[in-house]
């Protein structure tokens, strides 16, 4: 069962809906694409991965707080995360974040080496920290007015993993979003080949999501580019991946 993320319509209490709120900042955007590609990040592509990376955590927030309602919970904890995603795999995405989180510890899975013996995961991780994850405080400030705006609250190891998730997808979409501008079809792409787009951003986004969230990602950003008046980010065929 496929649960889609909340938005409300019209007036009355409750929290705000999510193309109300840009709780993740171009300025931060340009400064993660610039950790992953040495490529100009345009100002519709800011826009565009800010909004595809609000949605995206607007939809695990919402889907933890169904997880907590069911338990009379009003705080939201890692296993509100973890019931969240199990309930829609949609919601799996930044997985590279799991190996760091606590709350994860047991999902990856064992690896062993060559002798059979356990290999621990900071050795999986390699001799260092990757950038997303140790840039990962960087969105602290952007996750709690997330929460916020869901009217949600929750224990500070669920910020840490939100900050974590939020992190390692927004890289991953900046380097997909890097490899559109420089591979697919640079021919038929406007603007300069050696510049980030808001078009390339949304294929990207097209690519890494599925099913309905992806969908509602593509249509946000879009909306968000047209009230702001940005052009560049186009509409993009949506195809859910495998389908």
């Amino acid at each position: 069962m496929t649960a889609q993320p909340a938005r409300r319509k019209g007036g009355g209490p409750g929290p705000a809906s999510a193309p109300d709120v840009p709780p993740f900042t171009p300025s931060l955007v340009t400064a993660v694409f610039r950790d992953v590609t040495p490529m100009h990040v345009s100002r519709p592509a800011a826009w565009a991965a800010a909004s595809v990376t609000r949605t995206v955590l607007t939809a695990i927030v919402d889907g933890a707080r169904r997880a907590a309602a069911e338990e009379a919970r009003k705080k939201l904890t890692p296993r509100d995360l973890l019931s969240a995603i199990d309930r829609n795999v949609e919601l799996e995405v930044g997985t590279d974040w799991y190996d760091h989180s606590p709350a994860f510890r047991g999902l990856t899975g064992v690896l062993y080496d060559a002798e059979g013996a356990v290999v621990p995961s900071r050795e999986r991780r390699g001799p260092r920290r990757p950038s997303a994850v140790a840039g990962a405080h960087r969105f602290e400030a952007g996750v709690r007015k997330l929460l916020r705006s869901r009217g949600a609250r929750a224990v500070p190891a669920l910020v840490r993993d939100l900050d974590g998730i939020a992190s390692v997808f927004l890289t991953d979409l900046a380097r997909d979003a890097a490899m559109a501008a420089r591979e697919v079809r640079p021919a038929a792409r406007r603007g300069d080949s050696r510049t980030i787009g808001g078009e390339d951003v949304l294929a990207a986004a097209a690519i890494r999501l599925s099913g309905d969230l992806g969908q509602l990602a593509l249509t946000e950003a879009r909306e968000e580019a047209g009230r702001l008046g940005i052009r560049g980010a186009r509409a993009v065929p949506y195809a859910s991946p495998g389908a």
